[in-house]
């Protein structure tokens, strides 16, 4: 899960971005709104934590933008307003929640969690594609009822392709999840990663679709191995 983390404050939001870490997330943080505005219409987020009081332009016009470009992605407003005009405004804006400050931080990590399983059209809080299951709210995988041991960035991987079980997912799109911007991996290293989550599987669950992407399905289609 990829999040942009839009907060001025530089304590808080290099805390958030651990925070979100730890808990298997991708954190990148921005502290500009003008940039952030930039950054959530032309990258790949799966969700974004934006506080409303932003030098450049303010969270509102931020998230103005971000759906005037079509951006999807859930945004989980972070803010010290606490008044219902702000609220109001946020919401009709684009907000898909809404967090006052003081806050816990793992408040922070279930909300998100809970956006990114409405965005992606699967309510339910385990996710299953035959023997493997995926806990969304602990974040751990088990395969045949037993926990499967994955590093972060296969943790990653498996996690992106169990949301979109089924579907066809890109070698861009892929390495937008597992890597943070600006990074360039080598051009085999997600080959590497799918090939040892294989193997961790035991079983045939993530297919190649030959010059296409990966697909995580519970049977056998056809589609190579």
């Amino acid at each position: 899960m990829r999040v942009l983390v839009v907060e001025d404050d530089p304590a808080l939001g290099r805390a958030l971005c651990e925070t979100l870490q730890a808990a298997g997330m991708l954190a990148e943080h921005c502290a500009d709104g003008q940039q952030a505005a930039f950054l959530g219409a032309t990258e790949g987020y799966d969700a974004a934590v934006l506080d409303l009081g932003l030098p450049g332009l303010d969270g509102v016009g931020v998230l103005r933008h971000w759906r005037e470009q079509q951006a999807a992605f859930p945004v989980l407003v972070l803010t010290a307003r606490g008044r219902w005009s702000d609220k109001l405004q946020a919401f009709e804006a684009g907000a898909d929640d809404y967090l006052t400050k003081p806050f816990l931080h793992d408040e922070v990590v279930l909300r998100l969690r809970v956006l990114r399983r409405r965005a992606w059209g699967r309510p339910d809080a385990q996710l299953r594609a035959g023997a493997l299951a995926l806990d969304t709210t602990s974040q751990r995988f088990t395969l045949d009822g037993r926990t499967l041991a994955l590093t972060a960035q296969e943790h990653r991987i498996l996690a992106h392709l169990m949301h979109r079980q089924g579907a066809v997912v890109s070698r861009a799109e892929l390495a937008e999840h597992v890597y943070a911007r600006d990074t360039d991996p080598d051009s085999n290293t997600l080959d590497v990663l799918v090939g040892r989550i294989r193997r961790k599987l035991g079983r045939p669950l993530v297919h190649t679709e030959r010059g296409r992407g990966w697909r995580l399905a519970a049977e056998d289609d056809g589609a190579e191995d």
